[in-house]
């Protein structure tokens, strides 16, 4: 049984340090990632100390590769990215395309070649789907609009770097000096590589689509958990394997679409909880197997690289990431939450420098700044997050330029001349065109009550001008989308988002612009339900427990008790 004592080794020492140092960086108010890169740099054969194996956790590591991107697939949502689409696709592509430039014009002045550099850019420009989540999840705006446009222009991002990831092996070989073949068919073994991938895409989604769900359905008919996850996990890894062994392509791609078929099954959510853990230990491995990459004498012998780098990503394409939601004519408060999503690199930059190293495309000097920059731009990601709001009351207050920033000049940001007169006094102002605010614009409808929303989403203040209904864009924070609204004649403000600062701002420019206007807000939960109750922000609805009085309601009719 020796043969088994180095794998056995590796996985204690991975999990062991990346247990104690994620620890210790939540400790001290840092992402646990920065935690696990930091102990895979300890156990690393660039530091004293204990050295794992680095080949096992390569290893491991690609599986880790695999179930992230796995997890990707399986929360990707279609419908959401369409939601948003028009200012996730372009925004996301143009930032790319400015981060790339302006990480590989950097690199090339290092005295890189222009093959390096473009790879070393691509590396800066996309950001990590597990660093943004976690962010929004713990300022509880995942479900807001500004989070979905930022988890939709991650989406974008991840996308174009997976077709990155297919297309790289070819281009490389086709600039390899060595290479004069390749170069001179560098078109065809792009389209080669494009005819297995296409091929293996339409056989996932034409034939896996409808085996892979109907496979699950039957193992969940036998009421074995075990087997549950031993299936989901199956699924996953077999088809990344066999993508990679049959079609050539990446098990990164392979898992991914293993993920998005699965979540075409009613088990997707189960599936997804049920193997949470074992992707987030692999997961764990992973960031820890990329620590033990990363020489830290780049922070001694090459300082000014990393500031530069750092930059880069903490400054140079969130700003670009910030002028082009403007641009697309989407609020100050929008083009903040965005910038700070991206003011970080993760995952894929990882597996993106390890895939150019190997290929000889990137030097190790380049990964080496890229694991810099990742660490510094992850631990202090949390701050920039902090400072969002802050930032955005206080360029508010000091400039004029950024107020107006809040309303461009865009048709939808007010109501149109021909608008009846019904939505223009006595009517309802509705805050956020979301899940809940959808269902109660229907109730509205229904009962024929006039109604105006004010929505960030420009694509569904569009369609529901289309619908003939009334709708104005903007951040209903700002008093004048307020204005625009015509709350000094509504009767009643109902606010169907869950950001709970917002909502108390909302009410308060509300009722000053209307003393008299009748209040109700949502909630999550009963800590913010306390909150807004103390500032008398009107009646309030608390999601968990109207859910459950509707339900009890039904138990207590079922069995005949008056209510």
């Amino acid at each position: 049984m020796d043969h088994g004592v180095p794998l056995i080794a590796t996985l204690a020492t991975a999990l062991g340090a990346a247990l104690l140092l994620g620890l210790l960086a939540v400790r001290v108010r840092l992402p646990a990632i920065v935690g696990y890169l930091v102990a895979g740099i300890l156990i690393g054969p660039y530091t004293p100390g204990m050295v794992a194996d680095a080949a096992i956790a390569a290893e491991l590591a690609e599986i880790g590769v695999m179930l992230l991107m796995f997890g990707v697939g399986l929360h990707f949502s279609l419908g959401d990215l369409i939601s948003v689409r028009k200012i996730a696709l372009p925004g996301a592509i143009l930032q790319i395309a400015a981060a790339t430039a302006l990480g590989a014009v950097v690199a090339h002045g290092w005295g890189w070649s222009w093959t390096a550099s473009i790879v070393f850019g691509l590396a800066l420009s996309v950001a990590s789907t597990v660093v943004l989540l976690r962010a929004l999840e713990s300022h509880g705006t995942l479900d807001s609009m500004n989070g979905r446009i930022a988890v939709g222009w991650l989406v974008v991002e991840d996308l174009a770097m997976v077709l990155v990831l297919v297309l790289l092996p070819p281009l490389a070989g086709s600039v390899a000096p060595e290479n004069e073949a390749a170069a001179r068919n560098v078109w065809t073994a792009l389209g080669v590589t494009l005819l297995y991938v296409s091929a293996f895409i339409t056989l996932m989604l034409v034939v896996g689509r409808k085996v892979f769900p109907r496979l699950l359905w039957q193992v969940s008919r036998t009421g074995s958990r075990e087997l549950f996850t031993l299936c989901v996990i199956a699924v996953a890894v077999g088809i990344a394997f066999a993508a990679a062994k049959l079609f050539g392509v990446s098990f990164a791609l392979g898992a991914f679409f293993a993920g998005t078929v699965l979540r075409e099954s009613k088990l997707s959510h189960r599936a997804a909880e049920e193997t949470l853990p074992l992707r987030d230990a692999f997961a764990v491995i992973f960031f820890v197997s990329v620590g033990m990459l990363f020489d830290p004498h780049i922070l001694v012998q090459e300082p000014l690289k990393v500031v530069t780098v750092a930059g880069i990503i903490m400054l140079g394409k969130s700003v670009a990431a910030a002028l082009l939601v403007i641009l697309l004519r989407y609020p100050l408060n929008t083009a903040l939450t965005v910038s700070a999503s991206l003011a970080q690199i993760g995952e894929f930059s990882f597996i993106l420098a390890g895939l150019g190293v190997s290929l000889k495309v990137l030097p190790v000097e380049g990964q080496n700044l890229i694991l810099a920059g990742a660490l510094i731009s992850i631990a202090l990601n949390p701050v920039l997050f902090a400072a969002v709001e802050p930032f955005q009351r206080w360029i508010r207050e000091k400039s004029d330029v950024a107020r107006r920033l809040e309303q461009p000049a865009d048709p939808m940001a007010e109501l149109p001349m021909t608008t009846d007169a019904k939505y223009l006094g006595g009517h309802v102002v509705l805050i956020g065109y979301g899940r809940v605010g959808r269902r109660i614009a229907d109730r509205l409808l229904e009962n024929t009550i006039p109604f105006v929303v004010a929505e960030q989403n420009r694509e569904h203040v569009e369609q529901l001008r289309e619908r003939g209904l009334a709708a104005v864009s903007g951040d209903a924070v700002e008093p004048l989308v307020l204005v625009q609204a015509h709350i000094a004649r509504a009767r009643m403000l109902v606010v169907a988002i869950p950001e709970t600062f917002d909502v108390r701002q909302i009410v308060a420019n509300a009722k000053q612009l209307n003393p008299d206007i009748v209040t109700l807000v949502r909630t999550h939960n009963e800590e913010e339900a306390e909150l807004l109750t103390r500032e008398q922000v009107g009646d309030i609805y608390l999601a968990e427990a109207e859910l459950a009085k509707a339900m009890g309601h039904q138990v207590l009719a079922h069995y005949g008790v008056s209510q």
